[in-house]
């Protein structure tokens, strides 16, 4: 309750402050205005709205982002029903445009503060965390490596074979005040389980460890059948058509932009060291189908690895003098927004990576058997793992299981908004100390 009334109470200041600052700014300038119906109009839609769309749920406030796209999402709607109700009751006076214009503005940047803020700080706010997971461990079953409010051994307490009322009786009053609950059993009492924690009014799950090998994303059905999604297809059309002209926008501004430094960079190269000025390198791209990526040149050319066996020292002697300055700044990857162009690459995606790119002495996909999924996307010029810091030599196997979890996690919840974010976060990693 803290934590609902708590985001409520703060939503309702953001956009009530926002409004007065706006009103405040326009009768300095041009006089008193009647703007209370904005007001009237907005707060009350909003909750409606923010409500309806689940912006105060669970889900919400554990997630920044999605807590700040929920409550867009509702301020919007409500500032159109808003504009709706002032057109059709001809109230334009007590609808004052430059109140509305600034003060939706303002809105939207305190409740995108305000909510993420709430959301990366909440148990600090509320005074500890709001929800409570409890795991039933039947038997001597594993128990998942996470972190529980209590763990209930169930030896003797609740059988879910014996259909006794007292037992479920007393399972409901252990769970009484649980949001959650896993129960970690044998293969052959999961279905029991499973009609047990049905009737419980709460959200119920069952640990299979072997899922953790299939890693599903989903339920489905094929017929009366229930299965497994262990794959998603390509991005749905529209998806697709906003990420790829995300991609030809960005990437055809940045080469108008940047053609002067294309130009100075080619002429450093070329009287640095003899040999081409761009490097192309046989990459792994989306649907593992192979493509040609390219880069400045940042190494002699008789020290070039075409195969990418050996990765590239702190020290490396194959570097040339400019190579190491367009290496340490990323410059030498700017040719790769011309992969974006052709289609080969998106602006951000997982890193591609050489054939024969090794960690602790093994190929990639030797390290880890889902290193093959990161390749249901196109490959990125930067990805969740470089704004997170992985990038550089893979020297132990951590250093590609660090950026193939982040690529899987890239994957799973892809939308337009937080490959706006990975680029903005990308300029932060350009100098790092892994570049060289």
């Amino acid at each position: 309750m803290r934590m609902v009334l708590g985001l409520l109470t703060l939503d309702i200041v953001c956009v009530v402050l926002s409004f007065a600052l706006a009103a405040y700014m326009r009768d300095h300038l041009l006089g008193p205005s009647n703007w209370a119906f904005v007001l009237v109009v907005i707060l009350p839609t909003y909750v409606v709205a923010a409500a309806n769309a689940h912006a105060y749920s669970a889900a919400s406030t554990q997630d920044p982002f999605q807590a700040i796209a929920k409550s867009l999402q509702a301020f919007l709607f409500s500032l159109g029903v808003a504009i709706f109700a002032a057109f059709a009751l001809k109230t334009t006076y007590t609808f004052p445009r430059l109140v509305v214009s600034l003060g939706s503005a303002v809105a939207i940047v305190m409740l995108s503060t305000g909510r993420y803020l709430f959301a990366r700080h909440l148990d600090q706010i509320i005074g500890g965390s709001p929800f409570s997971v409890v795991l039933l461990r039947d038997g001597d079953a594993p128990i998942p490596t996470a972190s529980f409010s209590i763990i209930m051994p169930m030896d003797g307490t609740f059988d879910p074979e014996s259909h006794d009322p007292v037992m479920y009786d007393r399972l409901a009053t252990s769970l009484a005040h649980a949001d959650r609950v896993i129960v970690a059993c044998r293969a052959d009492r999961r279905v029991a389980w499973a009609h047990a924690l049905k009737g419980a009014n709460i959200q119920g799950e069952i640990f299979v460890p072997e899922l953790d090998m299939l890693a599903p994303l989903g339920i489905a059905s094929y017929g009366n059948t229930p299965t497994l999604i262990i794959a998603n297809g390509p991005l749905g059309l529209v998806d697709r058509s906003v990420k790829r002209a995300f991609d030809i926008v960005l990437a055809g501004t940045a080469l108008l932009v940047l053609l002067p430094l294309f130009i100075i960079v080619a002429i450093l190269i070329k009287r640095d060291s003899p040999g081409p000025i761009l490097f192309t390198q046989t990459r792994i791209g989306r649907s593992n189908q192979m493509f040609r990526m390219k880069k400045f040149r940042s190494m002699y050319v008789d020290g070039s690895d075409g195969a990418g066996h050996r990765s590239t020292d702190r020290d490396d002697n194959r570097v040339t003098r400019i190579g190491r300055f367009i290496r340490r700044t990323s410059i030498d990857e700017l040719p790769q927004i011309l992969n974006v162009l052709n289609g080969d690459m998106s602006i951000v995606g997982p890193r591609p990576h050489a054939l024969g790119s090794r960690a602790a002495d093994k190929l990639f996909w030797e390290v880890d058997h889902r290193y093959w999924h990161r390749h249901a996307a196109k490959p990125g010029l930067t990805g969740l793992a470089q704004v997170r810091g992985f990038r550089g030599a893979t020297i132990v196997e951590a250093d590609l299981e660090n950026r193939l979890q982040a690529d899987l996690e890239y994957l799973e919840n892809w939308s337009i908004w937080r490959d706006l974010k990975i680029t903005f976060m990308t300029f932060r990693v350009l100098l790092h100390r892994n570049a060289f």
